[in-house]
C-alpha cells in the first residue's frame, strides 16, 4: 500500500472520529508524528502498517482502541487427553526411529554455526526443548568439530523425566570427546529456563540446584554416576497438570549441572551458580518448541520473544516447525477432513514476535527466508520393498504413527478411528501414491546484530 492510500484512510478516520492526526498516531502506534512523517514520504513497516489497520477497525467496530501488546488467553487442554501429547512415549519413540527428522533437523541447526560469534569465556548453546536430546548430540558434535578447543556452556529445558533420562544417556560421550563442556538440564518455563531463575519468589526459593562433578576420565566412569543420579530424579523431576488451564507445569524448579572435575579450574568461570546465572547465548535452538494448534500470540509471548531476549550480540536463534502440505497432512486429511493444524506460518510467528518485543527487538534480525531456503523435506527411513507391492501392517501402522504424532492428533479422536480399519487403508494408499512418506518442515531466524 502507498503513502497516499494510507493517509487517505486515515483522513478519513479522523474526520469521522474527531480526532487529530497527532492523536491517533499516539494511539495507533504510539507516535504522535506518524501522519507528518508519512506525508514527507517516508515508509512504514508492515508491522506498522497491520497496527494502525487494527486500531481503525477496533475503533469503528466498538469505539475503543485494541489494547497495546499481545493479549493471550490462557492456553486451555483438555484435561481428558494425553498428559502433553508430543511427549507420548511410545508415539514419540516410534517417530523417532522411523524418521529422518532429527538427523536433518540437526543439519539445518548446524549451519547456523558459522554465522555465530562466541566470546569468552565459552560458547553458549541453549534447546528449547531437548526432547530426547538426538538433535542437542548431533548438533554438539558439528560443533565440537568447528570449535574443538572452546569451553561449551550447553543448556536445555526438559519436562519431561522419561525425555531427560534419555538425554542424559548421550552426555557421558559428548562431554568424553569434548572435556571442556558444562551441561545445564532445567525444567523451568521458556521465560524461566534460559536465566535458571523462576519469576515467582516461591518458586525461586524452592528451586532445586544440584551440581554434579564428574570424575573419571571415561564415558563408561560419566555413564555410572549420571545413573546414580535416577533416584534424585524421580524425587524432584516432577510435573503435574493445571487444574486452571490444563497445562503441564513443574512442581518444583530443578537445576542439574554436569561437568568434569578435573576442568573445574578451566570452567570456573562457566560453571552456573545459583543467582549469579546470565543468559546472552551464541545459539538457540527451538526445534518444535509449541503445539500445533497453540495461538500464535501464545508463541510469541511466551516461547520465542523469551528466547529471543536470551541472545547475546551476533547470537542467533533457529526456529523449526511443523509446515504441512505433504503426504503426511494428506493422510490425515483422508480420515478428518479440513484438518489442518499448521494455520501459522513462520511470517506470522515472526511479526507477532517483532510486535510483543517491541523497541527491545531493535538490534534483532527476523529473517523468515524465501520457500527454497526455509522449508525442507524428512522421510520415514523403509526399504524400499516395505513401501512397494503389498505393504504389511506394521510399515502401514509406523506410517500412520508418524503422521498422527507430527499433526498432533489427540488420543480420544484416536481410539474412535483406528476400530474401523480405516487409518491403515489411508496409511497404504499414501505410501503407494507417493513410493514412501515424508514431511515437510519450515525453518525461520532470529538474530541480534553485533556490537
Amino acid at each position: 500500500m502507498k503513502n497516499d492510500e494510507i493517509l487517505s484512510q486515515i483522513t478519513e478516520f479522523c474526520r469521522k472520529a474527531d480526532m487529530a492526526e497527532s492523536t491517533f498516531g499516539r494511539r495507533a502506534v504510539n507516535d504522535g508524528k506518524l501522519v507528518h512523517r508519512l506525508r514527507e514520504g517516508k515508509r512504514i513497516t508492515i508491522d506498522t502498517l497491520d497496527r494502525i489497520q487494527a486500531y481503525m477497525a477496533a475503533s469503528m467496530a466498538g469505539g475503543v482502541p485494541p489494547p497495546r501488546g499481545l493479549q493471550v488467553p490462557p492456553e486451555k487442554r483438555d484435561p481428558r487427553g494425553n498428559f502433553r501429547f508430543f511427549e507420548n512415549r511410545q508415539k514419540y519413540l516410534l517417530f523417532v526411529h522411523t524418521c529422518s527428522e532429527k538427523r536433518v533437523v540437526a543439519d539445518r541447526v548446524a549451519l547456523e554455526l558459522s554465522s555465530i560469534h562466541p566470546r569468552p569465556p565459552a560458547l553458549r548453546v541453549f534447546d528449547a526443548g531437548v526432547g530426547d536430546g538426538t538433535v542437542l548430540a548431533r548438533v554438539l558434535r558439528a560443533t565440537h568439530q568447528r570449535y574443538p578447543h572452546m569451553p561449551f556452556y550447553v543448556a536445555g529445558k526438559e519436562l519431561s523425566l522419561e525425555d531427560l533420562r534419555l538425554t542424559l544417556e548421550k552426555v557421558p560421550d559428548r562431554i568424553f570427546e569434548h572435556p571442556a563442556s558444562v551441561f545445564v538440564f532445567t525444567n523451568m518455563f521458556y521465560s524461566e529456563a534460559p536465566w535458571l531463575t523462576p519469576a515467582s519468589p516461591a518458586a525461586a526459593a524452592a528451586t532445586v540446584w544440584h551440581e554434579v562433578p564428574l570424575r573419571g576420565a571415561s564415558s563408561g566412569e560419566f555413564e555410572q554416576q549420571i545413573a546414580e543420579l535416577r533416584p534424585f530424579l524421580e524425587q524432584n523431576w516432577r510435573a503435574a497438570i493445571s487444574p486452571r488451564t490444563a497445562m503441564p507445569l513443574y512442581e518444583r524448579p530443578v537445576v542439574l549441572v554436569l561437568y568434569r572435575e578435573d576442568h573445574r579450574f578451566l570452567l570456573d568461570s562457566t560453571i552456573p551458580r545459583p543467582g549469579q546465572t546470565e543468559a546472552n547465548f551464541d545459539l538457540v535452538i527451538a526445534s518444535q518448541p509449541y503445539r500445533a494448534l497453540s495461538s500464535v500470540n501464545f508463541r510469541a509471548k511466551r516461547i520465542i520473544a523469551p528466547l529471543a531476549r536470551a541472545l547475546r550480540p551476533g547470537g542467533r536463534l533457529i526456529g523449526i516447525h511443523s509446515h504441512g502440505q505433504d503426504p503426511g497432512m494428506e493422510m490425515i486429511q483422508a480420515i478428518w477432513p479440513g484438518e489442518n493444524p499448521f494455520a501459522v506460518s513462520r511470517h506470522e510467528l515472526l511479526r507477532a514476535v517483532k510486535y510483543e518485543l517491541g523497541s527491545l527487538g531493535r538490534d534483532l534480525n527476523f529473517n523468515a527466508y524465501a520457500d527454497n531456503r526455509s522449508i525442507f523435506r524428512y522421510d520415514m527411513e523403509a526399504l524400499p520393498n516395505e513401501v512397494t507391492g503389498t505393504i504389511g501392517t506394521s510399515t502401514a501402522f509406523a506410517a500412520w504413527n508418524a503422521a498422527v504424532y507430527v499433526a498432533q492428533i489427540e488420543d480420544d479422536r484416536l481410539t474412535e478411528m483406528t476400530q474401523n480399519g480405516r487409518t491403515l487403508d489411508a496409511a497404504r494408499d499414501v505410501l503407494r501414491k507417493y513410493n514412501g512418506l515424508w514431511f515437510l518442515d519450515e525453518s525461520y531466524v532470529i538474530s541480534r546484530r553485533r556490537d
